[in-house]
């Protein structure tokens, strides 16, 4: 039982969209390999050209895979966060991992060994087309990602990042940053003082309200339109 959800790690991972399709004993099987995590805001998870320990699923905090440069720079491709799973790619191929992965909050989160989760989808088919379906969402996302920080303006990108927060059918709404600016710029490829200027230049024209880290989208679709 992980004490901060009061969920027991066979709960935890039967919720994974991955693992919906697998009976009680492979869920048992799983969750009696998978090992509790916690880490400390900035602890480093794994680092790039490590090999994969396993399958890396978040049950609190944040973290975030980048590219690390040897200027001491970094590229952040993806922020992940509760209930999402990161590494998969690595572990399936049996590959070192692509990018580094550090945690920016406090962070609680399972490990699921290489050899435990193999074992299961090699007698589960379709937990391999969970996985793919999976993949093909991160490639769609990373190519979006690709998408936004090559075609589009600073302000498109700010737009965009926003947008993708909003609540389906919602004509305005609230956002609270759960990540610092300087973490959310890098994700968007921007300097951070080029995205807190994006911001105050949206307040000035009514399409965002700022109060702290929280932030009300006042137009949905004004900011769409911006986004384009």
């Amino acid at each position: 039982m992980i004490l901060e959800t009061r969920h027991s790690i066979t709960e935890i991972l039967s919720r994974q969209p991955i693992f919906r399709g697998l009976g009680g004993q492979h869920i048992g099987r799983l969750a009696e390999a998978t090992r509790e995590y916690r880490t400390n805001k900035h602890e480093v998870l794994f680092q790039k050209g490590v090999q994969p320990a396993g399958l890396h699923l978040i049950v609190a905090g944040q973290v975030k895979l980048f590219l690390p440069s040897t200027q001491g720079s970094e590229k952040i491709v993806r922020l992940a966060h509760p209930g999402e799973i990161f590494g998969e790619e690595a572990v399936i191929l049996d590959k070192p991992y692509p990018m580094t992965a550090q945690a920016t909050r406090d962070s609680i989160l399972l490990v699921v060994p290489r050899a435990a989760l193999m074992a299961v989808m090699l007698e589960n088919p379709g937990m391999c087309c969970d996985m793919m379906n999976n993949l093909a969402t991160r490639m769609h996302d990373l190519i979006d990602n690709i998408e936004s920080c090559t075609q589009r303006s600073s302000a498109q990108r700010v737009a965009h990042y926003l947008t993708q927060l909003a609540p389906d059918g919602s004509e305005s709404y609230e956002v609270e940053l759960n990540t610092n600016k300087q973490t959310i710029a890098s994700h968007l490829n921007l300097a951070p003082e080029t995205f807190s200027r994006v911001l105050s230049r949206f307040a000035q024209q009514g399409f965002i309200q700022m109060h702290g880290r929280v932030i009300r989208i006042a137009d949905t679709e004004q900011l769409r339109l911006h986004a384009c």
